[in-house]
């Protein structure tokens, strides 16, 4: 048996033990199996062979899962990103793995070029990384990390070290990246929300002169079907952004694409109140982080509540207006405390409507509007379910007091887990696994669902 298996999981003020025979346990070693197998003695790859690298924000949701696991590795996978930590502020969205041939994986570190194309913009020496960001996850995973073992913690100085590399990708977001100058942060590609082929994206994205598909070959092919992968032509744009954006020295500005997303901000809002309670940890108030979240907050419903619609909506900031386009990015703020009590409602009401059905017709949250004209149940970000949005979501509901809501989630999400071999994604029907199998973050919140406290989450902490 995996030593994994043996592994008592072991939380502030309680220890868990389970059961061989029961299919919990053998749930757990099946995920712990995953994540030892993409571990690299350093970080761990969301997939050995489609993401053989470090990704941002698939590390913050593996440290979440594997603080179950071993809390000394899960601060190792955030310190390991953040030594990757540009001088600007910026967690890049890739940390490239040296001994990785360059032809496993496109963009590769010799197309972002970021020791000497982001030379005036602080990029490390050292280390090969992309020059764009994902969403920022990382304080909320760090405070979780912490709570798991805080005796090793503070033996370490594990928050003392990164709390200020932390404060100051948050900066970095609320400064250099306020493109829209109403006080959110806005993304200059689509890979940067992390969910890279949204139909979220389409209208901006036609305003972009696709690069030739003769200048590139898309790696991610020889591993996922074609039909469950961005288009060529999709994928020329997205190519076009990040090559301007390298060739401008990844200097930030308005460019030919900045949205300002709802889950991005809301992450970045729910990772403020974790560095608030990181401060408080360190010996701070915590008191100036905690209104800057509120007031976050006020801004994000200002400017991407749609009333009329019960959801949030993404804003194309070049032109001005709202996006109508319904994803599971404009759920994803109900994860945030203290949201008026209607936006709250009106979001529950939103994902067990017709355009999600969850609980429903879907047991997993889909990406995009089941009644969309461009929902595809298993083309990447198109429609299918994915296991980080209904972990979210799982903790939003539960949040707002939906506890049978909440409770059905978490049971879906362990089961599909398990039974699409920790799928990268889901049809949101029939549960069929899409992507890759065996995805680091899948087997990570699987862990997290199995392990964590399932009582009313007050404040966005469930420890």
């Amino acid at each position: 048996m995996n030593r994994t298996a043996e592994l008592d999981v072991r939380l502030p003020g309680r220890a868990i033990a389970y059961d061989p025979a029961t299919p919990a346990h053998s749930l757990h070693v099946r995920a712990a199996d995953v994540l030892e197998a993409n571990w690299t003695g350093a970080s761990t790859v969301p997939s050995r062979g489609l993401y053989p690298h470090q990704w941002s924000w698939d590390s913050a949701f593996i440290a979440i899962g594997l603080r179950h696991l071993s809390p000394l590795r899960a601060q190792t996978e955030l310190e390991t990103l953040l030594d990757a930590q540009w001088g600007d502020g910026r967690i890049p969205h890739i940390v490239f793995n040296p001994s990785v041939p360059l032809d496993a994986y496109f963009p590769s570190p010799d197309f972002w070029r970021s020791s000497t194309a982001g030379r005036a913009a602080g990029a490390p020496r050292t280390v090969q990384t992309s020059g764009i960001v994902q969403p920022p996850v990382h304080a909320l995973a760090a405070w979780l990390v912490h709570r798991a073992d805080p005796g090793l913690s503070r033996g370490r100085g594990f928050l003392a070290r990164i709390y200020p590399k932390l404060a100051a990708w948050h900066r970095y977001l609320l400064h250099r990246r306020d493109l829209g100058g109403g006080g959110l942060a806005s993304v200059v590609h689509p890979w940067e929300q992390g969910m890279d082929n949204s139909p979220c994206w389409d209208a901006p994205l036609r305003r972009i002169v696709p690069a030739s598909a003769r200048s590139f070959r898309r790696a991610d092919l020889d591993h996922g079907a074609a039909e469950d992968r961005p288009t060529d032509l999709d994928y020329g744009r997205y190519v076009r952004l990040a090559t301007d954006y390298r060739d401008r020295g990844y200097a930030d500005g308005p460019g030919a694409f900045a949205v300002e997303d709802p889950a991005f901000n809301a992450l970045l809002i729910a990772s403020e109140h974790a560095l608030a309670r990181i401060a408080r940890e360190l010996g701070a108030t915590g008191t100036a982080r905690h209104a800057r979240a509120e007031r976050l907050t006020a801004t994000l419903v200002e400017r991407l509540w749609e009333p009329t619609e019960g959801m949030f909506f993404c804003r194309d900031v070049r032109g001005g207006e709202l996006i109508p386009e319904r994803s599971v990015s404009g759920l994803i703020p109900l994860l945030l405390p203290g949201l008026p009590r209607d936006v709250a409602a009106a979001l529950v009401r939103t994902a067990g409507g017709p355009h999600f059905s969850l609980g429903d017709t879907t047991r997993l949250v889909p990406s995009y509007d089941l009644l969309g004209e461009a929902f595809d149940p298993h083309r990447y970000w198109r429609g299918p379910a994915w296991f980080n949005t209904s972990w979210l979501l799982e903790r939003g509901l539960r949040m707002y007091g939906e506890r049978e809501r909440a409770d059905a989630l978490r049971t879906a999400v362990l089961d599909l887990a398990g039974a699409s071999d920790f799928a990268e994604y889901v049809d949101p029907y029939t549960g069929e696994a899409c992507g890759v199998t065996g995805f680091g973050w899948t087997a990570a919140l699987t862990l997290d669902l199995l392990h964590s406290d399932t009582s009313a989450i007050k404040g966005g902490d469930r420890g």
